[in-house]
């Protein structure tokens, strides 16, 4: 049985019918944040055991010698594992594991473990997301079902949720830095470990979390963020290039992305950028709602929130992340190299989502494992019409710390029938992201999208 913790975990198992949900919560439970509560509505107290600690601001300025640019050095670097969860002893752990990490273990026996370490809660935010996550406690509220929100800009729209689809929304616009730039790629790998890198040069300039941004100058653009992405290796899909821009009320106005076709030479629309649409590229292993572990529309699915708990997630890899390692040393069959990876006890906020009937999509249940610290999906199951497992995800995550913000440095999404798997997010042997770009929403145009994909 899932164990509740702490001070509202208690009363929330709320599955979402119909309508609009008003989340406000009152000024003596907003008054938590900070208090009782992190700024993001986590837990501040340790666990029982002290096994988890109390949040104490996360980590808050850069290790000595780190310029932004930098592949950003491993703070914990001295550390050892505590111990390994392996096949032969996972059921000791039972209870801190997710269904997917179970089926891990028992599909890949002779291999897959989880080194855990000492729990460091490095998780922090600027201030002013702190404070715009308070000011959002009691004014956001759902719109349109679910399927939209209004009353919330900058912080984490939900940090004290009432049900599963504000836990779903605080994800969705959690805080990664006001705009990126990153180059990297994705490798589909298969069962005996062969794969070709796919290059993407991508640009994300996310407007809900300006500075200066106000639930009503949200509201009258309705657009939570723009992305565009370019391949650049191999050869023969370089050029290719995706633009989306995410709405706020998706009712109002749905997604709008447009593709670039290197052979045709042109920008076409793309409404089926969506929901359970394969992802760019990615051999059949993800669907387009998978990226960043969950993205989109919710209005397909039935959110309940399932209270929390303690579990083993990937947290601090800065070893996976860091640039004195090759894909080479990270790709290996079945999964990543275990050896490279960083596992750590955290309270998880878990999500369930169950498809609407006469709706479809590929994943009839999605089970999300969201950290509290951060509101970053950190694993995800996935369940094909049958109820079997079908796909586990995991976020391998670090502190970006000259944002700062908590973030996974690799995405890696097994399908469990096929034995491969998909790892998306690869920048080791590429440039580290760079927050510091202050990209012109005119780069983001239909038009600036030919551009791109001619160069």
């Amino acid at each position: 049985m899932m164990k509740k913790f702490g001070i509202i975990a208690a009363a929330l198992t709320v599955a979402l019918a119909t309508g609009p949900v008003q989340a406000k919560v009152s000024e003596a439970e907003a008054a938590k944040l900070g208090t009782e509560l992190t700024p993001l509505g986590g837990e501040k107290a340790a666990n029982a055991d002290g096994s988890i600690p109390a949040w104490t601001g996360g980590i808050t300025s850069a290790p000595a010698g780190y310029t932004p640019g930098d592949f950003h050095p491993d703070p914990y670097a001295g550390e050892a594992p505590e111990f390994v969860i392996t096949a032969a002893n996972y059921q000791q752990y039972a209870g801190q594991l997710s269904e997917g990490l179970k089926k891990m273990f028992e599909t890949y026996p002779d291999s897959f473990k989880l080194p855990v370490y000492k729990t460091h809660r490095s998780a922090s935010n600027p201030q002013f997301v702190y404070d715009a996550t308070k000011a959002n406690a009691t004014r956001a509220t759902l719109l349109d079902d679910g399927n939209g929100m209004e009353g919330a800009a900058v912080g984490i729209p939900f940090p004290i949720p009432a049900n599963g689809l504000e836990a779903i929304w605080n994800h969705i616009a959690r805080y990664r830095g006001q705009a990126v730039q990153r180059n990297g790629g994705q490798a589909a790998v298969t069962a005996g470990g062969d794969y070709n890198v796919i290059g993407f040069d991508e640009q994300l300039l996310i407007q809900y979390s300006q500075q200066n941004a106000t639930p009503e100058s949200l509201l009258a653009n309705n657009v939570l963020f723009m992305f565009k992405q370019k391949v650049t290796q191999p050869a023969r899909l370089a050029g290719t290039a995706l633009l989306v821009h995410e709405t706020l009320d998706q009712v109002k106005e749905p997604r709008k992305a447009w593709t670039y076709n290197t052979g045709q030479r042109r920008v076409r629309l793309a409404p089926n950028i969506a929901y359970d649409t394969p992802g760019t590229a990615a051999d059949g292993l993800r669907t387009t709602d998978d990226f960043d572990m969950f993205n989109g529309s919710p209005n397909r699915y039935n959110w309940e929130l399932k209270g929390k708990q303690e579990m083993y997630v990937a947290y601090n890899n800065y070893k996976l992340h860091s640039d004195s390692v090759s894909y080479e040393d990270i790709l290996k069959p079945n999964h990543v190299n275990p050896d490279i990876t960083r596992w750590e006890k955290h309270r998880v906020w878990v999500v369930e989502a169950t498809l609407k009937e006469g709706l479809r999509h590929i994943y009839q249940k999605r089970v999300f494992y969201i950290d509290e610290d951060s509101w970053q999906i950190q694993l995800a199951d996935m369940y094909d019409n049958r109820g079997e497992l079908y796909r586990v995800a995991v976020a391998y995550g670090v502190n970006y710390y000259e944002v700062p913000t908590q973030w996974s440095t690799l995405d890696v999404y097994h399908d469990l029938n096929s034995r491969r798997y998909l790892a998306i997010g690869l920048d080791n042997e590429e440039k580290m992201y760079d927050f510091s770009v202050q990209p012109k929403e005119a780069e983001f145009t239909p038009q600036a999208l030919r551009r791109e994909g001619m160069r």
